[in-house]
């Protein structure tokens, strides 16, 4: 996967289960390899809306491997995202990112626009529509 920079030119907010910045409109999240819970999704999730002022923006986000969260986490963070965001992009190494949508939206669509890829520029190209 891509090498990412966190940006030095911006403000930056760091939070336990990701750090985050905007690029162009769009909320970047550079993930963190840590189990999610309700809890640190729930605490995540109160960061994000800080951050946008409980608008719903389009994320592209970086993600790192960590463990599979349970039924409950994976639920909780499926009704959260289109309270959060309009759109997601999934930047991974090959396979991750299909994988956590497989456990995330097995049964049923993902509530918002999601799509996965190699590389951000690509993604950030796709999500450029949602801004």
């Amino acid at each position: 996967m891509e090498q990412v920079t966190i940006p030095a030119d911006r403000e930056i907010y760091e939070g336990e289960i990701a750090t985050y910045w905007f690029e162009d409109g769009i909320l970047v999240s550079y993930s963190k390899s840590l189990l999610r819970t309700v809890e640190n999704i729930g605490r995540n999730v109160a960061l994000v809306k800080k951050i946008t002022n409980s608008t719903p923006v389009p994320l592209l986000i970086y993600l790192a491997s960590s463990p599979v969260p349970d039924k409950a986490t994976r639920q909780f963070s499926a009704q959260q995202l289109p309270v959060i965001y309009k759109a997601m992009a999934m930047v991974s190494k090959p396979g991750l990112a299909k994988f956590i949508m497989n456990i995330l939206f097995s049964l049923k669509q993902p509530p918002i626009p999601m799509k996965t890829f190699s590389n951000g520029a690509a993604a950030k190209e796709w999500l450029k529509q949602f801004v």
